[in-house]
């Protein structure tokens, strides 16, 4: 399962750390892998990943792959970090807040 998130229009974009940082206020320990092909940020002994567009470490849009093998807490808590920091989320049924 999939949950793409971003930032409304016409808001600045947040850095790379900034979500770290959101993503670690959730109890989560993320782990940030820049590739040339594009960043990952992965949670060790977990499936679930989050594709995250950047670009000279700031972003406003991401996707988050879901693992049906991990807990739906994670998707929970991931979803919420992104909602602190002012995403929104976008799936099949279209945009919602993440509050």
């Amino acid at each position: 399962m999939e949950t793409r998130v971003h930032l409304p229009d016409m808001e600045p974009p947040s850095s790379i750390s900034e979500v770290m940082v959101a993503l670690r206020g959730k109890k989560l320990e993320p782990v940030h892998e820049k590739k040339s092909w594009g960043d990952w940020i992965s949670f060790p002994g977990r499936q679930t990943v989050i594709s995250i567009e950047s670009m000279r470490g700031l972003t406003s849009s991401a996707t988050v792959e879901y693992s049906e093998d991990d807990d739906i807490e994670i998707n929970q808590r991931i979803l919420a970090a992104f909602g602190k920091l002012g995403w929104m989320g976008s799936d099949e049924d279209g945009e919602f807040r993440l509050d």
